[in-house]
């Protein structure tokens, strides 16, 4: 019998009805129902993060194939443009600006319409969430959409903008993955824990470098050194998981679409194995850490300088209060300019995109020998077989090229990090620097033509080892990590060069950590997120800075049995989220701490000098004692500046409370840490 209730009608009538006239088959939706949660049984037996991950992994490989062969076609339209309209150069100029003017000030216009979280990479962000701060606009859906069509249409306008993908992914991976952790709280029905969620967010950052460089174990350890401080080991495998599965198919699917026969290296290389360098050789990649360590600490300062300045000048701070497309337009414009390949773009192989600029800088030929050799003159379009013709040119020799262009896209590309749109700012550094390595490689060649004798075996020089080494040092020193020597060797599939190119990593690391902040803890400074920054001093002095020397004292205290004034008195002159209890006001022994929220549902349910309207609170009118708390942590009056910070990185703490015996005496928080770091690094 068809179950029935008795509804009330508009008139007061009681009607009956049936409650399953729109849901036919009970019969058939139970036993479905039944066998859908059997499945659930099976299925999740062996643990539901696997499934979430795989899915991660997955969804973010196809956005990055999607997004690369969407911005291949409109890559390949524009070269089309340009080859048809011949020796016109005044049509091919127009076509040359307006293309990047017009992408890259729809990028702009499009994601700040839509949320202004969507500019930069989301990294530093990300890193600021990963602490325990909440930045809730960072990780929404919307901010998805805004930045996965702002970064198609900066990608779009090609090497001429000199930007990449790599930080947008981390962050769209990031949104992904706190989607899906709303999604599997739903199915599981498991709470979410703080614990759970940050272990995704460092899994979605793994991701995020695996699908774009198809490099899961570097991808792992990369997202582990830029995001977080600490990290569990036994979270590596959700970050191996999900990296796996997301390089897997992204490298699958260049298969499908005939791209490659294949899986192999996003960057194939050709460097012989049997004897890739000599021991003297050494020496030469030293020196070449020295330079990618000396020019990252220049970059550095001058990307946070001209950072500041844009923030600080009253007319470019109004220009991107009120018309940001235009502010994008305007350097397109220059970059546009700049780069046309009838001008100084000639110098700056301009014609190639950045995977051409990659893949020509790794060449496994020395361009010095070639271009001696060269008598055709350089090709109408760009020779994939051969692009190392696009950095010949007869008037300045390899060299020139190659300097102008490290001169040229140093400030080029520091300004383009000023624009406000969704970009990526790691592959332009592991070309930058991959441009570095090349230009001493062919020095070296140049230096010693016929190789290097030893033990009676001469050995030729590889350029292409020094660009991969320089691509992994200068990144590795801008980021201040050490994965990026195996992010090389991932996604070149040559490793042959291990040694001299962790070498290279290692002492440009150290220069660069010596004296410059990295590139996301540049910009955490520069927009003033509330971040806790990394003690650089380490003299001893700094050892002997004590908690009571920089703690806040005029702290809010509540005594236990705290009646209606007091709790109101508190509430109105602070904007604290928590509250410490005391055993009195003389003793100020600290007993636990109250929430805010408590204190406000309290002062709700009482009226002042009377009687509580709603059970379940104590009739005279004091704070109740299970609202209180236990303090679970605590921090001495004694405690010094480097074990504070220790532990608040650790235990991601927003504020503790100090004590002496016992009794409560100040509090700090992430505002007097900061401010302490600071008067160490600039002592008045």
């Amino acid at each position: 019998m068809d179950s029935q209730v008795i509804e009330q009608g508009e008139a007061g009538d009681k009607l009956l009805a049936q409650k399953d006239v729109l849901r036919p088959f009970p019969k058939t939706r139970r036993t479905m129902k039944a066998f859908l949660l059997g499945v659930k049984g099976i299925l999740f037996r062996v643990g539901d993060d696997w499934y979430f991950l795989f899915a991660l992994g997955v969804i973010m490989a196809l956005i990055s194939f999607t997004m690369d062969f969407t911005v291949s076609k409109l890559l390949n339209a524009h070269r089309w443009l340009q080859q048809e309209l011949g020796n016109n150069t005044f049509l091919r100029y127009l076509s040359w600006i307006v293309y990047p003017i017009a992408l890259v000030a729809f990028s702009t216009g499009f994601a700040q319409s839509i949320t202004p979280h969507s500019g930069g990479s989301g990294i530093p962000e990300l890193k600021t969430i990963l602490t325990g701060v909440i930045l809730e606009e960072y990780l929404t859906i919307k901010n998805f959409g805004a930045k996965v069509v702002g970064l198609t249409c900066t990608l779009s306008a090609g090497s001429t903008m000199f930007l990449g993908k790599v930080g947008p992914f981390v962050h769209l991976s990031s949104m992904i993955a706190a989607y899906l952790g709303r999604m599997r709280t739903s199915v599981t029905g498991h709470y979410e824990n703080k614990s759970k969620e940050h272990e995704m967010l460092v899994a979605a950052a793994a991701v995020g470098v695996s699908t774009v460089f198809g490099a899961p174990i570097s991808g792992v350890l990369f997202s582990v050194e830029v995001m977080s401080s600490h990290f569990a080991v036994r979270n590596y495998w959700r970050g191996f998981f999900a990296a796996t599965c997301g390089a897997f198919m992204f490298r699958l699917l260049a298969v499908f679409n005939s791209e490659q026969e294949t899986i192999s290296a996003i960057f194939k290389t050709n460097f012989k194995i049997t004897f890739p360098f000599d021991l003297p050789e050494t020496f030469f990649y030293m020196i070449l850490g020295v330079i990618c360590g000396t020019i990252s600490c220049a970059y550095l300062f001058c990307q946070r300088w001209l950072l500041g300045y844009v923030k600080r000048n009253p007319y470019t701070t109004k220009l991107m209060a009120n018309d940001k497309p235009v502010y994008s337009a305007i350097l397109a414009l220059l970059m546009a300019t700049i780069t046309f390949p009838d001008f100084l773009g000639q110098y700056l192989a301009s014609r190639l995109s950045m995977k051409e600029l990659l893949v020509s800088l790794f060449d496994n030929r020395t361009w010095w020998t070639l271009s001696q050799n060269m008598s055709s003159p350089s090709p109408v379009g760009v020779d994939p077989q051969n692009l190392w013709m696009e950095w010949a040119n007869p008037q300045i020799t390899i060299f020139g090229t190659l300097l102008f262009f490290l001169i040229m896209k140093f400030w080029m590309f520091t300004l383009a990090t000023t624009l406000p749109l969704p970009a990526g700012y790691f592959m332009p550094v592991f070309i930058y620097g991959a441009a570095i390595g090349r230009l001493v490689g062919e020095t070296v060649a140049y230096i010693f033509p016929d190789g290097i004798t030893s033990d009676g075996v001469v050995n030729p020089i590889i350029p292409g080892g020094y660009a991969l080494a320089g691509a992994a040092a200068y990144s590795g020193a801008v980021t201040h990590t050490l994965s990026t020597a195996l992010l090389a060797f991932e996604a070149t599939g040559q490793i042959a060069h291990i040694l001299p190119v962790i070498l290279s990593v290692l002492i440009a690391n150290a220069i660069a950590q010596k004296f410059q902040p990295s590139f996301y803890d540049g910009t955490i400074i520069v927009k003033k997120l509330p971040y806790l920054p990394r003690i650089r001093s380490r003299q001893i002095n700094s050892y002997k800075v004590k908690t009571n020397e920089f703690m806040k004292t005029d702290i809010e205290v509540l005594p236990r049995d705290a009646k209606f004034d007091q709790i109101l008195q508190v509430i109105t002159s602070s904007d604290d989220t928590e509250f410490p209890v005391v055993d009195n006001t003389e003793t100020r022994v600290l007993v636990g701490i109250v929430k805010r929220s408590h204190l406000v549902s309290f002062l709700e349910t009482h009226e002042h000098n009377q009687e509580p309207r709603s059970p379940g609170h104590k009739t005279d009118g004091s704070l109740s004692d299970g609202c209180i708390e236990p303090v679970n942590f605590q921090l001495s009056s004694w405690t010094s500046l480097h074990e504070a910070h220790h532990l608040f990185v650790l235990l991601n703490l927003q504020h503790a409370f100090v004590t002496e015996y016992g009794k409560i005496v100040g509090c700090v928080t992430r505002k007097e840490m900061r401010k302490a770091i600071e008067n160490l690094a600039n002592p008045k």
